[in-house]
């Protein structure tokens, strides 16, 4: 296996699975990877397209989901933030009348201060990203998709939004009429992640259930990632966000519909044509596997616990394995049960 030098700190190995990860959804599924995977055989990598700037802070909130549960910091109830946050530093924001739309614990916030403060004096995000994993005691490597900015905006019915505004300041009401990706055509993919698509030691790569236009194209976005994965060795597999036609978690049902696209889960596969070598959908959706462009596998999609994140984990890699084995990288349909 190959021996890397990253920018992030000292050698490591080329990742055995590279993993695409939105926020919580994606988390579910990252974390049990991470479970059955030793140390660096796991490469995450984290949308930044919902990065932003606030109150002088730099915020990563999907990097940040990846983190706190990985290592088992997060809010059990939401699955974002942090386990037994307090609230100190909004109410006394408040008092002042200060923003409040969205909310920072007090745990949460020295993430964010840390982040801040050593962004401007010229760390990389991989950098930090890197050190607050080994701080959190996180063997998985993590990265954020790229070191250069890309902002997820919104088009609706009330003008364009900044991603945020529109997820938490208007909680997903207005009606999407588009997206974009502002940035992405003049930043670089981490170069970490581009190294680990061509390496000939990858045995898969998981598009994890994360909302596809929202987490999942921010990534797909940044020059050569497509190219990246459509060339990969190893087989590409994605786990559908959609189960009987609703979102697991989030407003993707709601945006596809807006967007005139079928909420289902034959859609998101076809949202991947061309990237992806199998498609991992529930048994609710059974009926539909054989109509998918690429192999299907059906399983019990839903993660309630650790145990289904882990059983997950392993019904993907499982597939890739047999997709890989098979030589089943021409895209003929199938179902895998």
């Amino acid at each position: 296996m190959n021996t890397q030098v990253p920018s992030d700190g000292g050698p490591t190995r080329d990742p055995e699975v590279v993993a695409l990860c939105g926020g919580v959804g994606g988390a579910k599924l990252a974390l049990g990877l991470s479970h059955i995977l030793e140390g660096e055989r796991l490469m995450i990598v984290a949308n930044t397209g919902d990065d932003f700037e606030h109150l002088g802070l730099h915020i990563s909130p999907d990097v940040d989901t990846v983190l706190y549960t990985l290592a088992d910091l997060a809010n059990p109830e939401t699955g974002w933030g942090r386990r037994d946050e307090t609230w100190s530093f909004m109410d006394a924001l408040a008092q002042l009348g200060g923003e409040t739309w969205f909310n920072l614990g007090d745990r949460d916030l020295a993430t964010h201060v840390e982040r801040t403060w050593r962004l401007r004096a010229g760390e990389t995000l991989s950098e930090i990203v890197a050190d607050f994993a080994r701080k959190f005691g996180i063997a998985a490597r993590i990265l954020p998709m790229s070191d250069d900015p890309v902002r997820t905006r919104v088009e609706t019915d009330e003008g364009t939004l900044a991603f945020q505004r529109y997820f938490v300041g208007l909680k997903c009401g207005p009606a999407v009429r588009g997206l974009s990706y502002e940035g992405a055509e003049r930043a670089t993919a981490n170069p970490a992640l581009m190294r680990a698509l061509a390496s000939p030691d990858l045995r898969a790569v998981v598009i994890c259930p994360s909302n596809p236009y929202l987490s999942v194209a921010p990534i797909l976005s940044l020059p050569g990632v497509r190219e990246a994965l459509a060339n990969a060795t190893a087989p590409v597999i994605a786990v559908s966000p959609i189960v009987g036609g609703r979102a697991i978690k989030g407003p993707t049902a709601k945006i596809m519909g807006e967007l005139g696209v079928d909420a289902s889960a034959a859609s998101v596969a076809a949202y991947y044509a061309g990237i992806i070598d199998g498609f991992v959908l529930d048994n609710r959706d059974l009926e539909i596997a054989g109509s998918l462009p690429v192999r299907a596998m059906v399983t019990d999609a839903v993660m309630q616990d650790l145990s289904d994140r882990e059983m997950l984990a392993r019904v993907v890699l499982d597939f890739a394995d047999r997709l890989a084995s098979a030589r089943s990288r021409s895209g003929n349909g199938g179902v895998a049960q």
